[in-house]
């Protein structure tokens, strides 16, 4: 069977705190670990998606709309669902989160820091747009 749940690729949450945000997928266990017997990933998403901004703004007001807040989690496979893109940010992503994040709080909340400044540096450059829409349903 073709493994296609691969670092890079966009998924929507389906369960928990974080359902119907747009994550990415850094790291994957396909076999599962010891303490995680099942298949599951590291993701890195949306928590708080940026606010519409219009040209007549001032400055002020623009850089408070365009705030980006992100949450790293570690999810079973079952709990969301791969679309068919995919994002060019895996490798960044991967050097920011360390491989104790799964089970070490403080890192994982040190690696979100990270994660939350690159994914406001791709926001403010206006690359993949589409990804820091939220989801209407």
């Amino acid at each position: 069977m073709v493994k296609f749940l691969k670092p890079g690729k966009v998924v929507v949450v389906l369960q928990g705190k974080y359902a119907g945000r747009k994550a990415v997928i850094v790291q994957n266990y396909d076999s599962g670990t010891q303490e995680r017997p099942y298949g599951h990933c590291v993701i890195a998403g949306i928590d708080k998606y940026p606010r519409k901004v219009t040209r007549k703004m001032s400055e002020k007001k623009v850089k408070r709309r365009s705030k980006v807040r992100a949450f790293l989690r570690v999810v079973n496979y079952n709990h969301i669902m791969p679309t068919r893109y995919t994002l060019d940010l895996a490798d960044a992503l991967k050097k920011v989160v360390p491989e104790e994040a799964r089970t070490n709080l403080t890192s994982r909340k040190k690696a979100q820091k990270k994660v939350q400044q690159l994914l406001k540096e791709r926001y403010l450059t206006g690359k993949n747009r589409w990804f820091f829409r939220k989801l209407r349903f």
